[in-house]
Formats: structure tokens, C-alpha cells, sequence
């Protein structure tokens, strides 16, 4: 099952981080840019090209360390084709090195649209006699607040293709209390969509260290409502946003995991991405960067949260 893929690379790794691979222009090295813009000129082929280069660099950097990457789809759709067949070789590259995949879609459309989505990105389209992948994630992120009809389509994919989902749960931003914040009866928003997920999940089947395959997005930035969500969802999957440059930090996240340390994955991009902005090499040493944040964000989680 795909969250016991997940929980064993945490596990061999002794890392439970994905790295965010969001990459706009102004967070690639000039001297990439610069190399891609002589080849190509400046166009969106040439933005493409450069971005895929530093993914390409992150990840051979830190597929040792670092269990899976996480693509956010609008760094990817903001350059046109170009930039979404450059997030199809990006997540190509990332099964190459052994990295699961999280694609950051939040997708919360219904009917026909998302089993469109679903096929796309967990599942298979048919052409012809032949059911082909699209971008073959192993896992999405998904926005549920359309409720059950714009989540079902994938987890019928994802039961099928052995793959799972994140639904927002308690996000990591400041104005998420607008809305998950309100009272829905004698509930809060938030709380009736993490009863969801948990029906949602029972639909599936549990891996043998006890996770469906409806995950729980679950921000850094609320520690308090963290761990009550992990008293209320003792078999969802949790992926954590909010870590370093949100102001989440490593007594924070300890909330997501259960006693062994299991069940969580916590989420790190600038932080990473950008580290090589703070070393002043001009970027020619980001991947060394990138590597030595990597590997100080996963000793400062083990330091609080064993991971057996």
C-alpha cells in the first residue's frame, strides 16, 4: 500500500521530510538561468529548462537523505506546456532516483472533471486498446471542501493503481481560521473535514502500520489543533506544511507522529530550495546547500521524535 511505501523510505532513511520542489525563476542560481536563456533565448522553454536543471541538482543531492520530493503544480503551470511537460520529466527523474511523489495539486472539482483529474494524475487514460499514465504520482493533494464527490474518483484510482491522497484538513496559513475556524454546529470546520477524511478513509484498505490511503493535510503553524488531530485520526496519514519559513519548527511537528514516530511526513521547500542564498556563493554550491539544510531539518525533527 502506498503509504507503507512511504512509511518504510522514512523508515530506511531515519528522515520523515519531503522537500518541496517549487521552484520559480528567481530561486534557480543565476548561472543556471543564464546558461538556459543563451541555449534558448528568453522564453518560457528557456525557464523551463533552467528549473528542471536545479530540480534536476536538488535531487541528486538529497535522494540519499530525503525519502520524497513534493512538485507544487503552479510552479509548473505558470510556464505554459513548457513548463507542465517539464513537471512530467521532473517527476520521471524523481522515480529514477528512488524519491515518492507528491504532486501538490489541490484539486477539488466533481463528476466527470475529477475523475479527469484523477486519471491525469494517479490513474490511466485510455487511448485506443492502451491505458496509459499521465503524470503517474504516487500520491496528491486534494481539496475537499466540495465534499465526497470531488475526492471519490481518487481513491477508486488509487485503490486500483496502489497509490493514496492528502485532503486538506487544517492548513498552514494565517487566514485558514476564516474559514476552518467557524463554528458548523457544535463543530469547527475544520473538525467536520477531518471526520470526513476519517470516512473517506475507511472506504480503503490499511497498511500494515495501520494508514489508509486518505492522508490528512495538517499545518505546522497549529501545534495544538496537530495533536488533537492525531488523537482524532489515529489511522490518517499526515502531511505537514508550515515547517521553517511558515515559523513551524521541530517541537511543533512532534504533534503529527504517533508514539513510534510514524504517520507523518513534514514539509520543507524555500528552506530548502533557497538555502544556497544564505551562503553567499552565489548559488554555485546550492545542491551542497540544499543538502546540508536537508540534513539539519532532519536532525532537528529525530532530536524530538524518534522514528522507529
Amino acid at each position: 500500500m502506498s503509504f507503507d511505501v512511504l512509511q518504510k523510505k522514512i523508515r530506511e532513511m531515519k528522515n520523515p521530510t519531503v522537500a518541496g520542489l517549487d521552484a520559480r525563476l528567481e530561486y534557480v542560481p543565476e548561472f543556471i538561468v543564464k546558461e538556459a536563456i543563451e541555449e534558448y533565448g528568453e522564453t518560457r522553454k528557456a525557464a523551463a529548462e533552467a528549473i528542471y536543471r536545479f530540480n534536476c541538482g536538488l535531487m541528486d543531492a538529497l535522494s540519499d537523505i530525503v525519502p520524497a520530493v513534493k512538485p507544487q503544480a503552479a510552479y509548473y503551470e505558470n510556464l505554459g506546456w513548457e513548463g507542465m511537460e517539464m513537471l512530467e520529466r521532473t517527476i520521471r527523474y524523481a522515480k529514477e532516483k528512488g524519491l515518492f511523489v507528491i504532486a501538490d495539486i489541490k484539486r477539488g472539482d466533481i463528476g466527470t472533471t475529477a475523475s479527469a483529474y484523477s486519471e491525469a494524475w494517479l490513474g490511466k487514460t485510455k487511448i485506443g486498446d492502451e491505458l496509459v499514465s499521465g503524470f503517474d504520482a504516487d500520491c496528491v493533494t486534494l481539496n475537499g471542501y466540495m465534499g465526497s464527490d470531488a475526492i471519490k474518483p481518487f481513491l477508486k484510482d488509487a485503490q486500483s493503481e496502489d497509490k493514496c491522497v492528502f485532503a486538506l484538513v487544517r492548513t498552514s496559513n494565517p487566514s485558514a481560521i476564516e474559514l476552518q475556524d467557524m463554528m458548523a454546529g457544535d463543530r469547527l470546520v475544520y473538525k467536520v473535514m477531518a471526520e470526513l477524511v476519517d470516512r473517506w478513509g475507511k472506504t480503503t484498505d490499511v497498511g500494515e502500520f495501520g494508514y489508509n490511503r486518505v492522508g490528512a493535510v495538517t499545518g505546522a503553524t497549529y501545534p495544538s489543533d496537530l495533536r488533537q488531530l492525531r488523537k482524532l485520526l489515529p489511522h490518517t496519514f499526515f502531511l505537514v506544511p508550515g515547517y521553517g519559513a511558515q515559523g513551524g519548527t521541530a517541537e511543533d511537528v512532534h504533534f503529527a507522529f504517533d508514539r513510534y514516530g510514524r504517520g507523518a511526513i513534514v514539509n520543507s521547500s524555500r528552506g530548502i530550495m533557497c538555502a544556497w542564498k544564505k551562503t553567499g556563493n552565489n548559488g554555485t554550491d546550492y545542491a551542497e546547500a540544499a543538502r546540508a539544510a536537508a540534513i539539519e531539518m532532519r536532525d532537528a525533527i529525530r532530536a524530538v521524535t524518534p522514528i522507529l
